[in-house]
């Protein structure tokens, strides 16, 4: 009885981990679902966070988290070369903009650790980049380049290669910092990941 049973918990362990391999291959990303899984949860933490800011700034939340996937891997404490913190890795100077519109006194640094904080500097400073670029056909890849390269790197690709009626693809065809070019394409292919799976 007790090797037939064997045999049965092998058989279920065996069907469980071809049900998994097939979920992880029909996913449409492999391995950012393998290591969503394994995340043990690090991956949606922030979801709740994500959709507030999302709706206080109108921007789909599922464009938050693809550029928050991108600038952080989702680790709140982070720090950039730059002195980029949290999630979003915002700059000073952006937090300090964003807690001068919200009439917000004393913002320290190490404020941008809060996860909610983050997040919600971060939604406000891309739709302002949104809202700069709303006249352009899809103005999601000048402002994911705005927040990656600033505002003045991005007059001047403009100014240089004569993109100011350039549709979005033209524009991201002449971006001229291969890191910004590339940052756009994941957090964009990210993004659409989010959107053909249905959420977050």
């Amino acid at each position: 009885m007790f090797r037939w049973l064997g045999k049965f918990v092998l058989v279920l362990v065996l069907a469980a981990g071809v049900a998994a391999l097939v979920a992880l291959y029909h996913s449409g990303d492999f391995f950012y679902t393998l290591h969503e899984w394994l995340g043990a949860g690090r991956y949606s933490r922030y979801d709740s966070l994500i959709v507030e800011a999302g709706n206080k700034y109108h921007i789909d939340p599922l464009l938050l988290k693809a550029v928050i996937w991108r600038e952080s891997a989702f680790q709140s404490d982070m720090v950039g070369k730059d002195g980029e913190r949290g999630l979003m890795q915002v700059m000073q100077a952006a937090a300090e903009d964003w807690a001068k519109s919200q009439k917000i006194e004393n913002l320290q640094p190490k404020d941008l650790f809060d996860p909610k904080t983050n997040i919600e500097v971060g939604a406000w400073y891309l739709n302002r980049s949104l809202q700069h670029y709303s006249g352009k056909d899809d103005p999601v890849p000048f402002a994911l380049a705005e927040y990656n390269a600033g505002r003045g790197r991005m007059n001047r690709w403009i100014g240089e290669n004569n993109l100011t009626e350039a549709t979005a693809n033209e524009f991201k065809g002449n971006i001229s910092f291969p890191g910004t070019k590339s940052y756009v394409q994941a957090i964009q292919n990210r993004y659409n990941f989010y959107k053909t799976r249905e959420r977050m």
